[in-house]
């Protein structure tokens, strides 16, 4: 008869740590709730008792729970500086206040761990190369494609030098942006459109709800309500109707 495996919660390890405001903050100081209030609610939910269980740093007590305080209880204050708060091994109430129940964990602050930020740079330093990759080895039309989205009109007027050059550099500043354009299936449709819009091959009117020929100005489609022009335009070629002038107006762009 087999065993069933049991699930071991990872142990507590005694050590000074360390913790970081998020998303770039570094305020001269910034004071993060430290007791339960009405407009700032400072509670866990304990599964183990289903219920809410209220927080509180008291620089006296063990616990960071304020029903396992006992006596009167000295209130402290939690101030990072300069976006960082380093908090000793003896502070172990404050610590598990801030590791393990405090709300604001993930959303203000974050608890610094070398060995994750280790990975996270890994996978980020991965992506770029990912994209660089893709950006040498992007045919000239799509890449011009892609940095149409990045600069607009302007790269119509780029030598295919340059576009390389600036979409490397727009794949090493963005990777995850940059991948993301690169493998919409749409903006090869959309640049077309463009280009066949700054040729006279085809116009759009200027109330931006219709493309015409250029040629006779015979209506080539409706733009949906509140939809960019070009992104309808590319979603049309791609219905039985568009086909054919994807066709016709790829013909006269080449």
């Amino acid at each position: 008869m087999s065993k069933t495996k049991e699930t071991v919660a990872p142990k507590w390890e005694i050590k000074d740590r360390r913790y970081y405001l998020l998303h770039g903050a570094e305020p001269l100081t910034y004071t993060l709730g430290s007791k339960n209030s009405r407009r700032h609610p400072l509670l866990w939910f304990d599964p183990s008792k289903s219920e809410q269980r209220e927080l509180r740093y008291a620089t006296n007590m063990n616990s960071p729970f304020v029903d396992e305080q006992k006596g009167e209880a000295i209130l402290g204050h939690i101030i990072f500086e300069d976006g960082v708060l380093s908090v000793p091994r003896e502070k172990q109430n404050l610590q598990k206040l801030l590791s393990l129940y405090h709300p604001r964990k993930g959303h203000t602050y974050d608890e610094w761990q070398p060995e994750n930020i280790a990975v996270d740079e890994l996978e980020d330093i991965n992506l770029e190369i990912d994209a660089m990759l893709a950006a040498k080895e992007m045919e000239i039309d799509h890449a011009e494609a892609v940095l149409r989205v990045e600069i607009g009109s302007s790269v119509t007027g780029l030598s295919s030098k340059e576009l390389k050059r600036d979409l490397m550099l727009m794949a090493r500043k963005n990777p995850e942006a940059f991948l993301a354009i690169a493998n919409d299936e749409n903006v090869a449709l959309r640049n077309l459109g463009i280009r066949a819009s700054e040729s006279g091959i085809i116009k759009l009117s200027q109330d931006q709800r219709t493309f015409h020929w250029g040629s006779n100005d015979r209506k080539l489609m409706t733009v949906p309500f509140d939809e960019n022009p070009y992104s309808a335009l590319a979603a049309w070629f791609k219905t039985d109707e568009g086909v054919e002038v994807f066709q016709s107006i790829n013909k006269k762009l080449q």
